[in-house]
């Protein structure tokens, strides 16, 4: 198969799918009917409630969302060959991710900006939210540990068997944390002239991009920063407790609007080299490998492992926070929840169809280069891309190459951003009764509970104590367990719109699918670990897995049970 007839014709599909069926979802749910301003506008606090021109929130909820879920996920399913990920891709994005993204934005838009466990809590019981909260907590924790370490260890410096600097090795790292400590500061300059000083967004951003080009020369000839690994897991938990809490438009807004640029130029980049080198793909990527594949670390099964592992390039629970958690509350208008959500969800699935040409190149050049050979999900696609544009324009490879990891290193610091503020949001509404809020908490333990910097804090110092002491070991669960969350997630919003009299069944066969699937990938992950445990000397993350994978099973069960009970006795709810 070409690869440039692959992109053309998904492609092809994504726009059609987001013309034909986002425009029918819109008319369903009467998006922008609605003449009440948005809740950026009405509980708009300077702090998370605060509204952005729709390119800028874009920009937030497409660098949150996409993390490094549509890179990773394609390359870990690849093993089942390019067909099945493809078609996942294209009927996961638009009639599963995009519905689940668009619905919880729209949900929380139409409800105070709250989040999908307080949707659940109006619309189904207090105990269904607070289940809710404790799976989504659990799964935010994951994110914070796996995505700091991943941050850490692509600024860490490499040492040798002697424990000396080697400073050939760790050139890479230290240029990319320097530009990434640039691109900071830029930011926080970027919104206090857009925010406070009210320059106009095509300058600031015409700035803005100039500037990012300024930090990458100067961070590819000046980096002097080298610290291990362990030193930048300290520093980073200490950027994101700090991040997580500062009013959005310092830091957040401006950063991430800034980091969609770079997302943009990663996508043009690709495309780009796509377009030019239009690579076919050999028998090392086989359009179809089986249905049972043993991928060195066991046979794995396309059911349920090829819906679990692609993610974020077609459905993930993680999503539904983003949509309902921080980009719900800056909303300008109603009419921005499609592009943003429901566009934001397909721009992702091409990010995934072009990590797909990365793969089939990457499979090529590790055949004909085994002593260089492309290893890891960093160097399979931003060397697959940069190799293959560099057969075409000699010399380009190093430029490209770093200008890719540095944007999924910033993919990543995004995401992590927005996760480490999800789960504050979570872990403080887990202790209020419905319609409270923080502030209504005057005193005794529970204001202590719902204080967002010991929130914080306490996401903060979990998250980087499990990054430094092996997230990997229950990692696996992850896949699973966020799947999971995006099959509550379309629940919740089912409930809801059934609660309304609005047409819901958009929502069922895709729940129901996703719920299926990810108790079924839970149900094997267990046994798995079970058998480990049985044959002795297994350490503690067998059993980690196995009782927190019991746990998870027990809660959607029992959040599933209340949600169809509400499904089929609507209750009276107001849009």
């Amino acid at each position: 198969m070409n690869s440039l007839v692959l992109l053309i014709i998904c492609v092809a599909i994504l726009a059609a799918g987001y013309i034909c069926y986002g425009g029918w979802l819109c008319k369903q749910w009467g998006v922008g009917e609605s003449k009440t301003e948005t809740p950026a506008h009405t509980m708009e606090d300077g702090v998370d409630y605060v509204p952005a021109k729709a390119p800028v929130l874009m920009g937030h909820h497409f660098s949150s969302i996409a993390g490094a879920g549509p890179i990773t996920g394609p390359i870990g399913a690849a093993m089942f060959g390019w067909l099945p990920v493809t078609l996942w891709i294209l009927v996961g994005g638009i009639f599963f991710g995009g519905v689940h993204d668009f619905g919880a934005l729209f949900a929380s838009v139409r409800n105070k900006g709250q989040s999908i466990g307080e949707i659940i809590s109006a619309n189904m019981s207090k105990r269904a939210k607070q289940l809710f909260i404790i799976f989504s907590y659990l799964t935010l924790i994951l994110v914070v540990a796996a995505f700091a370490s991943i941050v850490a260890s692509t600024f860490g410096a490499v040492y040798d068997e002697s424990g000396a600097l080697d400073m050939a090795k760790s050139a890479t790292p230290a240029t990319v944390a320097m530009i990434s400590l640039l691109f900071i500061l830029i930011a926080i300059v970027f919104g206090f002239c857009v925010y406070r000083r009210n320059m106009p967004m095509g300058i600031a951003s015409v700035v803005g991009v100039l500037a990012i080009i300024l930090i990458m020369a100067v961070g590819m000839n000046f980096h002097p920063i080298y610290l291990s690994t362990k030193t930048w897991m300290w520093i980073v938990g200490i950027y994101i407790a700090v991040a997580s809490v500062t009013p959005v438009w310092i830091l957040l807004q401006p950063r991430d609007y800034l980091s969609s640029f770079l997302l943009y130029a990663m996508l043009a980049v690709a495309a780009f080299g796509v377009i030019v080198a239009h690579p076919t793909f050999d028998s090392s990527f086989p359009a179809f490998a089986g249905f049972a594949v043993d991928n060195g670390n066991g046979m794995q099964y396309l059911f349920p492992v090829l819906f679990t592992t692609v993610a974020c390039g077609a459905i993930s629970g993680f999503h539904s926070l983003v949509s309902s958690g921080t980009t719900s509350k800056q909303l300008d208008k109603e009419k921005d929840a499609r592009p943003i959500a429901y566009g934001g969800m397909l721009l992702e699935c091409v990010l995934a169809v072009l990590t797909l040409c990365a793969i089939g190149y990457a499979y090529k050049w590790n055949a004909a280069n085994p002593d260089s050979a492309l290893v890891g999900a960093t160097a399979i696609f931003g060397g697959g891309i940069a190799h293959m544009i560099d057969d075409i324009i000699p010399g380009s490879y190093t430029i490209l190459n770093s200008l890719l990891v540095l944007t999924y290193s910033a993919f990543c610091l995004t995401s992590l951003d927005t996760a480490t503020r999800l789960a504050r949001f979570m872990f403080q509404e887990f202790w209020l009764e419905p319609g409270e809020t923080a502030a209504d908490v005057k005193e005794g333990w529970k204001k202590v509970m719902v204080n967002p910097y010991f929130a914080t804090i306490l996401t903060v110092v979990l998250g980087i104590l499990l990054g430094m002491n092996g997230y990997g070991k229950i990692w696996g669960l992850f896949g699973a367990a966020n799947q999971l969350l995006a099959g509550i997630g379309l629940l919740a919003v089912a409930t809801w719109l059934g609660n309304l009299g609005k047409n819901n069944k958009m929502f069922l066969l895709p729940m129901g699918f996703m719920i299926v699937v990810t108790i079924c990938s839970l149900a094997l992950t267990v046994k798995n670990q079970v058998g480990m445990i049985m044959a002795g000397g297994a350490d503690w993350g067998p059993w980690a897995q196995t009782i927190l994978g019991v746990l998870l099973i027990v809660l959607a069960i029992v959040l599933v049970i209340e949600g169809v009970q509400t499904l089929k006795n609507p209750k009276k709810a107001t849009a």
